[in-house]
């Protein structure tokens, strides 16, 4: 199987051994960050730095002043941080001098910095709080920044393919520092209902379908009472079935109908463009979770209809058996011939991951229709992560 490490250029720049000993590791292919969120990351084995902090979403090189060149949204340059003015550029030279092929990693409708700037821009839920790290997609100026952004950051210069993530809405679920949101469970459904978005192009949205959108938004409220005062019925709530119960069977609809046109269109357009300006044989990846209506990082998608646009999919398969074959047994039936279903594993042991079981856990996500790996996160995993990841992937070569 075709495997692929995720990698910050921060983790290349400045550490000449950087880019062997990713090779090293039994790895084809390296998926470098181009436009990435604000974070704060470690770098073990950096021979300059052990913490990188990230203050804001930025691109990490320089962003084409004629493309951007009098709009108001817009993306930032990174900070000192990036270490070098063009650092995917200069990661990505060093990678593939290793023999690694480079593809993009391109976080799109995540971005708490465009919230900050840009009030106007964000997810506002029921009760009127803004979601300022959540771009509303459903925004005409949000949705061009978005297809404009992906066009320039997906293609880099000798890029082989892209991966694009958060291609669709942004919830409420969002690290946070010193986040306090974890007083009430919410369950699947509840965190549906928290992420119903009710900014001006959404209540149009809603109005268009025949619903009055303060109506729509009093019966969401209404809806959510029951978890606020600790029902556990109410916060166990899942699935579509789940949100008609609490929310009304007419409401769940036309709420689902809205997110779910708008993420579909969002997406097209955004895959169209990236491909209109990639050079043939250019290799177009999502970040997707197979239920349509979930948000985040892993985009709902509606696996019939993204596989027709996309080259495949790169998807959360860290958690056990179960949590493979739910996301990846409603994609098998619709992939063709040569589609592309990435399971994607967290190898970090300190952050959930379970890199001594890779080989297991590879074998398995093929067994169930994977055709490649995605392994997060060879600059954050520790020298025991690596070698164990060393270790599985040599195995999987072993029993092919």
């Amino acid at each position: 199987m075709k495997t692929s490490v995720f990698l910050y250029p921060w983790d290349v720049v400045g550490d000449p051994e950087a880019a062997g000993r990713v090779a090293g590791l039994g790895v084809r292919q390296v998926t470098l960050a181009a436009a990435y969120h604000s974070t704060r990351a470690l770098t073990p084995r950096h021979p300059r730095h052990r913490v990188v902090t990230a203050e804001y979403a930025a691109v990490l090189y320089p962003p084409g002043e004629q493309r951007w060149r009098d709009r108001a949204l817009r993306p930032h340059p990174a900070g000192s941080w990036a270490a070098a003015e063009d650092a995917h550029g200069a990661a990505a030279d060093a990678l593939r001098a290793a023999g690694l092929e480079v593809h993009t990693w391109v976080v799109l409708a995540h971005n708490s910095r465009l919230g900050a700037e840009h009030p106007h821009t964000s997810v506002v839920n029921a009760y009127g709080d803004r979601y300022p790290w959540a771009p509303c997609v459903a925004g005409p100026e949000v949705r061009r920044y978005l297809v404009d952004l992906a066009a320039e950051a997906a293609v880099r210069p000798g890029a082989a393919g892209t991966e694009l993530e958060s291609l669709g809405w942004y919830g409420l679920a969002h690290l946070h520092a010193h986040d306090k949101t974890a007083g009430v469970p919410l369950g699947d459904a509840a965190q549906y209902l928290m992420s119903l978005c009710f900014c001006p192009h959404c209540r149009d949205g809603y109005a268009a379908r025949g619903a009055d959108p303060g109506d729509l938004a009093a019966a969401v409220r209404r809806a959510l009472d029951p978890v606020w005062a600790g029902r556990p019925e109410a916060a166990r709530a899942a699935g579509p079935d789940g949100i008609a119960a609490l929310l009304g069977a007419e409401f769940a609809a036309l709420t689902l109908d809205w997110r779910l046109r708008t993420a579909r269109s969002l997406q097209e357009q955004t895959v169209a463009a990236v491909r209109a300006v990639a050079p043939p044989g250019f290799q177009v990846l999502m970040h997707a979770d197979p239920v349509p209506y979930h948000c985040g990082a892993n985009a709902g998608v509606d696996p019939a209809h993204i596989l027709r646009h996309t080259d495949g999919l790169v998807l959360p398969c860290t958690g056990g058996p179960r949590a493979r074959e739910a996301v990846l047994g409603p994609l098998v039936p619709h992939r063709g011939p040569r589609t592309v279903l990435a399971a994607n594993l967290t190898v970090v042991a300190g952050m959930g991951g379970s890199p001594a079981a890779l080989a297991a856990d590879g074998a398995h996500a093929a067994a169930l229709g994977a055709t490649e790996l995605r392994l997060y996160h060879a600059g954050l995993a520790s020298d025991a992560d690596l070698a164990a990841v060393r270790d599985g992937l040599a195995a999987l070569a072993r029993t092919g």
